[in-house]
């Protein structure tokens, strides 16, 4: 290192991008600072997936007790107020637990806004400069805001997450992974929910005929689908909410989610300062996460990427960054298979290849009825199916499942899609009995 820097490698955000590949960078003897306006971990670990799973947790008992019927005794219901006091008691610990682990690694963690003034320095809160060879943009997304009048009476994931009290009506726009899970939380929780559409699709990158199963199971219930809405404002009245959608109709509300989606925190890092190229989409950059600038790279959500803007993701380009800095490889970025499922329930999950894109090239489709599957039974799942795709040859490339436990099976078989295993081989791994991944290895 150019001993005019401060660091090696100097990281800016502190989320998955960051934190799994920078300690264990840190710890080889590269000199790593990460600069953090706020929680150490990002969104993941505090105020996205950690947090949903644990609020999601009681909306699996609640199903499962509905359907097990006279075999169980008395009734349950989910207390949203106590749900969320666990929740924060899960994650409040995260930050300092994430941070003991840099400093222990030898990383070093300065607290602020970071701003590029040259492709080697970044001015810490408009005013410490901060020096490093190499730069590592890890800023990750922000929810999106609808630019409507009244935009600013309506809430974010972050805000659904932290509600004390479950408002009586909530109405969520956008029908994407949040929308739907927070949709399946708030009607678990006895609220009255109504879901606006941007189009005719909920989930549009997942299997459609699974989706609208979910979809169906949650009309039962009572949540509301308002396709092709076209939201055109926002206003109050009373402490009422209205909402005006398509051709000036209205619904009033009690708490209005914007769900739709997430964009990418380029703006106030001064990249135009240095020139490092970015779209709407992310920072661009090239098979080794470098920008435009070659000292300059970027991990995680902010990237500009045809890979899911997913925690899988992250953490393994975040890990591909920490070889290439040490020196461990020169290789260019060589992403495994990236599964990924929506929190519903049941939930959908998949990996590799899609069920569409199978039937394209002309593959084996397996439909696999798992609601009359004994396993599936024990908890009398009545929703739960699985596709899976094979090429040719016979290898697993792809499979896509909807069951309580599908984020489960899909995790058990991907060593298969990823290590393109023939069917020999997946016959010699007989998992542990009775379990859902003896199950799944058994129709793999």
């Amino acid at each position: 290192m150019a001993e005019n820097y401060d660091y090696e490698v100097l990281y800016i955000g502190a989320g998955h991008g960051t934190f799994d590949g920078a300690a264990p960078l840190a710890a080889t003897g590269v000199k790593v600072g990460i600069i953090e306006s706020g929680l150490i971990g990002g969104t993941c670990p505090n105020r996205g997936c950690n947090a949903k799973i644990s609020l999601d947790e009681p909306v699996k008992m609640v199903r499962e007790r509905e359907r097990l019927g006279d075999v169980l005794d008395g009734d349950i219901s989910m207390n949203w107020t106590q749900n969320v006091v666990h929740k924060q008691e899960i994650i409040d610990v995260i930050p300092a637990g994430l941070t003991a682990k840099l400093e222990n690694a030898g990383a070093t963690i300065i607290k602020g806004y970071a701003k590029f003034k040259d492709q080697h320095t970044v001015l810490v809160d408009d005013t410490k400069p901060v020096t490093a060879e190499k730069i590592v943009i890890s800023t990750g997304l922000r929810p999106h805001r609808l630019d409507i009048p009244g935009t600013e009476l309506a809430h974010d994931s972050e805000d659904f997450m932290n509600l004390q009290t479950m408002p009586k009506n909530v109405m969520i726009i956008g029908s994407g992974y949040i929308g739907m899970e927070f949709a399946t939380m708030a009607n678990a929780a006895g609220s009255e929910v109504t879901v606006m559409l941007h189009s005719d699709k909920v989930l549009r990158k997942f299997y459609q005929p699974f989706v609208q199963q979910v979809v169906d199971d949650l009309k039962k219930r009572g949540v509301k689908f308002v396709e092709n809405a076209d939201i055109k404002s926002f206003s109050e009245e009373n402490g009422k909410f209205d909402v005006t959608y398509q051709q000036n109709q209205h619904l009033s509300t009690d708490w209005i989610l914007d769900a739709t989606g997430r964009i990418p925190n380029v703006e106030n890092l001064g990249l135009e300062n240095v020139g490092v190229k970015f779209d709407k989409t992310g920072v661009i950059v090239n098979d080794h996460l470098q920008t435009n600038v070659e000292n300059i790279y970027a991990s995680g959500d902010v990237i500009s990427s045809d890979q899911p803007k997913l925690t899988p993701t992250a953490f393994f380009e975040s890990h591909y960054l920490m070889k290439l800095f040490a020196g461990q490889t020169t290789d260019s970025i060589d992403f495994p298979v990236i599964q990924s499922v929506v929190f519903t329930s049941p939930r959908i999950a998949k990996a590799g290849m899609s069920i569409e894109e199978g039937q394209e090239k002309g593959y084996t489709i397996t439909d696999n009825d798992l609601a009359n599957y004994w396993y599936y039974q024990i908890d009398k799942e009545q929703i739960a199916a699985s596709k899976q795709v094979h090429d040719a040859e016979g290898h697993l490339v792809g499979v896509t499942e909807i069951s309580d436990q599908a984020e489960n099976t899909v995790n058990t078989l991907l060593p298969a899609i990823e290590f393109k295993m023939s069917r020999e081989q997946v016959g010699r791994l007989i998992g542990i009995f009775p379990t859902i991944g003896y199950a799944a290895w058994h129709r793999a």
